[in-house]
């Protein structure tokens, strides 16, 4: 017996349509990866355009700013070119905008004196080539030779060997075809740990260590015994890393005096010999913040970045194409050619709206976070910092909780104190003992200036440290101070323990 039966529910769906997709990914983008993806959507779409290049090329006199798009609203079915109906251009391009459909993307706000800033482009040597061209100065074979580029091309970027002798035989055997023991690679690797900078190409931190010593032992023979240090280190790691300092002093006989020196000598080393290259060797990463915050009069102002932004317009080309294949008397090909050009100026236009609503919202979560940050902008005390989560912005901006997210994700803004990612400016908040309520911000900071202040001989406890917060008024657990303390990247007091 079938019992099969037919019924109707009804249900709710949240669907995002392809334009609110498009603005989210364009509001993760930070400044320099908005730039490059609006250089690409106009390689793609010839019906979008720069302003600014028209403005080079014909000195045509800049279109009216006015128009914010509020008014464009378009059929997206398909157009019925019967000979009763036949299409109108007018019909298709809103009213004001019939003469010449084109806006841009932001304000002009700079000067005809302004220079555009255009970031350089860095062409440099590789750290990898920097140990190449050492190698290839050694007196090596060329089977030597492929197994030093090798096991150089697998060095992670702190400089260190992560892949174990064994795996790399088998490595060059199947991908290079290359036939070789575990024998010859160690010969090769030793030989590539005798490259600048010292203690590139070891296999953990110990070696590393013991790398730069030996070097060091080798170009100061006569000058300074290295021979404590090299024997704590190779003999004593476990212990000089867990700071068991007593340990070491007994078991090897010797001084405090004479294991501080030695401990010194040690800290001095490198434990990411990649960074020990010369600048010319690695390549500078730039930050280009998305907001400038200033300060005049006592009053805060906040300003977008977007000087090298392309002024987006829908191209006059198109739009006359459009227009002329509509007065065509050609009906067999004028559908399908207004469709395409229909599509490409679409195409344009949601591009330019998702600009211009992604620039709109940048800017009032900024000047929301500045306006509840106000005292922290006019004076750069990061205890004035208020408590502030995404909520807050979210609530003060009419906006939901996930599009404030990734604004402040990715995003810089350069202060007069210094340039910040925009999740510097959120954080929790505790009520002290007043019944004020306080960033944990403002807590870090005293927990961070109290270790800084301690004694190193005897560093303070969490149990100690939750003391030093509550007498400043911060009644909060143990507990949470040595999660603050983690948050800090500042380590437990026996780790900071000096002699």
């Amino acid at each position: 017996m079938n019992n099969q039966r037919l019924t109707q529910t009804q249900r709710q769906e949240l669907k995002l349509s392809p334009q609110q997709i498009q603005l989210m990914k364009l509001l993760q983008l930070p400044l320099i990866e908005l730039e490059q993806r609006i250089k690409e959507e106009m390689e793609i779409n010839p019906a979008l355009e720069d302003t600014r290049e028209n403005d080079y090329e014909d000195n045509e006199p800049t279109v009216d700013e006015s128009d914010n798009g509020e008014n464009d609203d378009y059929n997206d079915d398909e157009v019925d070119f019967s000979k009763d109906d036949e299409f109108d251009i007018n019909d298709y391009l809103p009213e004001e905008d019939r003469e010449d459909y084109s806006y841009k993307l932001q304000a002009n706000n700079y000067s005809c004196d302004d220079d555009d800033y255009e970031a350089p482009i860095v062409n440099e040597e590789t750290f990898q080539d920097y140990l190449n061209q050492q190698l290839a100065y050694r007196d090596l074979t060329e089977k030597q030779l492929e197994i030093g580029e090798y096991i150089i091309g697998n060095l992670d970027d702190n400089g260190y060997l992560n892949r174990p002798v064994p795996n790399i035989v088998d490595d060059m055997l199947f991908t290079m075809n290359l036939s070789t023991t575990e024998e010859e690679v160690t010969e090769v690797l030793s030989i590539v740990q005798e490259l600048d900078p010292p203690g590139i190409a070891a296999r953990d931190l110990q070696e590393c260590l013991l790398i730069q010593l030996k070097r060091l032992q080798e170009d100061n023979p006569f000058h300074k015994d290295y021979s404590l240090a090299i024997t704590i280190v190779k003999d004593y790691f476990e212990e000089f890393t867990k700071k068991h300092y007593d340990k070491i002093s007994k078991k090897l006989e010797v001084s405090n005096r004479d294991l501080k020196a030695a401990l010194d000598e040690i800290l001095k080393l490198n434990p990411k010999p990649a960074d020990a290259s010369s600048s010319g060797t690695k390549n500078i990463h730039y930050i280009t913040p998305d907001f400038f915050v200033f300060v005049r009069d006592g009053k805060v102002e906040l300003s977008l970045d977007g000087r090298n932004t392309p002024e987006l317009h829908i191209s006059k080309q198109y739009l006359k194409m459009l227009e002329e294949f509509s007065n065509s008397k050609d009906t067999r090909n004028k559908q399908e050619a207004v469709q395409f050009v229909k599509q490409k100026i679409d195409a344009a236009k949601w591009f330019i709206d998702a600009i211009n609503q992604r620039q709109n919202t940048l800017y009032v979560t900024m000047k929301a976070i500045v306006d509840i940050q106000e005292e922290y902008f006019l004076t750069g005390d990061e205890t004035k910092l208020k408590p502030m989560i995404l909520k807050d912005v979210a609530d003060k901006v009419g906006l939901d909780i996930s599009t404030i997210s990734r604004v402040a994700n990715s995003k810089y803004v350069q202060t007069p104190y210094g340039t910040f990612l925009l999740k510097f400016f959120f954080s929790e908040g505790i009520t002290n003992d007043e019944g004020e309520e306080v960033s944990t911000r403002e807590i870090k900071k005293i927990l961070k200036d109290a270790v800084e202040s301690e004694d190193k001989s005897n560093p303070m406890t969490d149990e100690q440290l939750m003391i030093v917060l509550k007498e400043k008024g911060y009644p909060i657990a143990r507990r949470t101070v040595a999660k603050y303390r983690e948050q800090l990247g500042i380590p437990v007091g026996r780790m900071r323990k000096k002699i």
